[in-house]
């Protein structure tokens, strides 16, 4: 019977700078291990120091260093990765020598981390540093998420976006292989193994950013279509409840897990039980503290449904005690792309898990919130009552003349606003109408038309 492979170990090391109080720098090596625990790892142990900065060539102390090294069964000292030189005999012996037998994997208990996670953007020498001193192979923060990015994209265009991003990660971490840059045979001759591979990357990123951006043309075509609809768009922290609000609104069957990141692209559905004219809602992707800056502009249509949206609503966990800063990771990144300027709500969600005090605090503190837990019907039905109330204070009352030769636009006039009444004149069908300007407007030019 095939066994399953160990779920690998890792450690995680985090740098405490006087900026970071205790609290916000527990919760961000929280966050790293349920990061890492969303990749398939298995956190068992953590390293942490506080330090001035996190600029220092192995990042931690000697003292610390070799704390960690002892975790992952490594040296603790950043050596040279030359290779010890060998006289001819030397190498004579080693060629004659009888092959090493094959060591015995280790049980469970015995088992080193074969991972070391750093909470920090490192450079590629802070990288090869640590691992050097620790024998394991070195992640930083970024380098997760941009993994878990990578494996749980499920549209091309997620696809695309994610690659192009992980390459650009990729690149100026590349190094020679310990066995020498050797020069190249033909085509390309004089460049290095490692001068190729760059240059493999630089192709295929061009190709990669064509390809998107044929698919981000019908992404757009799709929502200049739904220009003139209501348009809702979910945006938040990761985690943060936005894919169980958005099943609870619409009734669809989109994925909830208790993970970060484990939903990438953009979900549309019609908002439960339907209205007229529909409103339509988005789930975004995610944000995070120290999200990479190449997956933010990556991931460019999915933040396009928060910028060409009617109304946001920033969904937060409330039951987290550092949700204030969570909400400003998604604040920050939404001016980013302009998006603050799009009418907002604030909704605590995950209310359920907040004592009787924090809701009074919380009130309090944001007297113009909704309060909500996506497991109550109750509250959501709340918050359906008050998108349709933004909307109808945005709607006008209008009469629309439909000729009897133009009866076909009816399905058309009946998806975009709500009719109130129906008469018939000697020219046609008299529809009084309420809807937003802009559909009323369109309407009246498909009607022009000839």
């Amino acid at each position: 019977m095939q066994t399953k492979p160990p779920i690998p170990l890792a450690v995680l090391v985090g740098i405490q700078t006087p900026e970071i109080d205790d609290i916000a720098h527990a919760a961000s090596l929280e966050e790293l291990g349920r990061l890492v625990k969303t990749l398939g790892y298995e956190v068992v142990g953590t390293v942490s120091q506080r330090r001035e900065g996190t600029g220092a060539g192995s990042l931690l102390g000697s003292g610390k260093l070799a704390e960690l090294a002892a975790l992952t069964g490594g040296t603790g000292v950043v050596g040279s990765m030359a290779p010890p030189p060998k006289s001819k005999a030397r190498q004579r012996f080693e060629g004659e020598a009888e092959p090493t037998p094959a060591v015995e994997p280790e049980d469970d208990a015995a088992r080193k981390p074969e991972f070391v996670i750093v909470d920090h953007e490192l450079s590629p020498s802070q990288i090869r540093n640590l691992e050097r001193a620790t024998g394991a192979q070195v992640l930083d923060r970024t380098g997760v998420i941009v993994e878990i990015f990578h494996r749980h994209a499920n549209t091309r265009e997620a696809k695309l976006q994610v690659e192009m991003a992980r390459l650009k990660y990729v690149a100026p971490r590349l190094r020679e292989s310990t066995g020498g840059g050797g020069r190249q045979q033909g085509p390309g001759a004089g460049e290095s193994n490692l001068d190729l591979d760059r240059r493999k990357i630089r192709d295929r990123l061009a190709e990669l950013k064509d390809q998107l951006e044929a698919v981000q043309r019908d992404s757009d075509n799709r929502r200049t279509g739904r220009r003139d609809q209501l348009r809702v768009a979910l945006v938040g922290y990761t985690n943060a409840g936005k894919s169980s609000l958005m099943r609870a609104l619409t009734g669809s069957q989109v994925l909830v897990e208790d993970k970060l990141f484990a939903t990438l692209d953009t979900t549309v559905r019609i908002l439960q039980p339907e209205t007229r004219p529909r409103v339509l809602v988005s789930d975004t992707v995610g944000f995070i503290k120290q999200l990479p800056h190449d997956l933010v502009a990556s991931f460019r249509s999915t933040l396009a449904e928060a910028l060409e949206a009617s109304l946001l609503l920033y969904v937060v966990d409330a039951s987290d005690p550092t949700y204030e800063a969570q909400l400003e990771v998604s604040r920050s990144v939404l001016r980013e792309i302009g998006a603050d300027a799009v009418p907002s709500r604030l909704v605590l969600n995950k209310m359920d898990r907040v004592d009787s005090a924090g809701r009074a605090a919380l009130a309090e503190k944001h007297p113009d919130a909704i309060m909500l837990s996506a497991h109550a019907p109750e509250d959501v039905s709340g918050l359906r009552d008050t998108i349709i109330a933004f909307f109808e204070a945005a709607m006008v009352e209008d009469v629309l003349v439909l000729p009897y030769a133009k009866q076909g636009l009816l399905g058309e006039v009946y998806e975009s606003a709500r009719v109130l009444s129906e008469a018939y004149d000697e020219t046609g069908r008299v529809l009084k109408i309420r809807g937003l300007p802009g559909a009323i407007t369109r309407l009246r030019r498909s009607l022009a038309a000839p």
